[in-house]
């Protein structure tokens, strides 16, 4: 295993569409457990394949109180939600240091293929569907902060490209 580098916003391929996996192979497999590594070693609870550059369906994540139930979604699709909304706290590996609220639906039923390449549905509520919801949208070239008002995503912007520079510079 492996930890992958995450894209910082607003590195432009982290608006690439990810495109569905054709076959749950060793090459995804591998993927999935770098992914989760590198989930693990930056505390965060839900890494799509699209913030390390991979444009491919693939989502790790992990709302468990221990933080030792991984759980992997490929070719994820939401298949049912909830009309009730819920606004939350949301923040991002590839946003690091920012958090803001988001609405999203309460509750959602995902269908999605686990790491063995088998189908499966998952019923998600509360942080669970949150994470689901915030990972799909990196698949789809979304980042959270898209949710929020020009105003602060333009400061975030401004921070984000500051801190990087400031980092590259050591």
């Amino acid at each position: 295993m492996a930890q992958l580098p995450i894209l910082r916003y607003p590195d432009p391929r982290l608006h690439t569409v990810a495109r569905p996996v054709a076959d749950v192979n060793e090459r995804i497999r591998q993927l999935v457990d770098d992914l989760i590594e590198t989930m693990y070693a930056n505390e965060g609870v839900g890494l799509a394949a699209t913030q390390v550059d991979v444009h491919e369906r693939v989502i790790v994540m992990d709302t468990s109180e221990a933080h030792d139930q991984p759980l992997v979604l490929i070719n994820p699709e939401i298949i049912e939600r909830s009309a009730e909304l819920a606004l939350g706290e949301e923040g991002c590996l590839s946003v690091p240091t920012i958090y803001d609220k988001v609405e999203r639906h309460a509750r959602v039923t995902v269908r999605a293929l686990g790491r063995d390449g088998q189908p499966f549905e998952l019923q998600a509520e509360g942080l669970t569907s949150v994470c689901v919801q915030h990972e799909m949208d990196h698949l789809l070239g979304k980042v959270f902060v898209e949710y929020l008002s020009n105003l602060k995503r333009d400061r975030i912007r401004t921070k984000m490209i500051k801190k990087t520079r400031d980092e590259q510079r050591g």
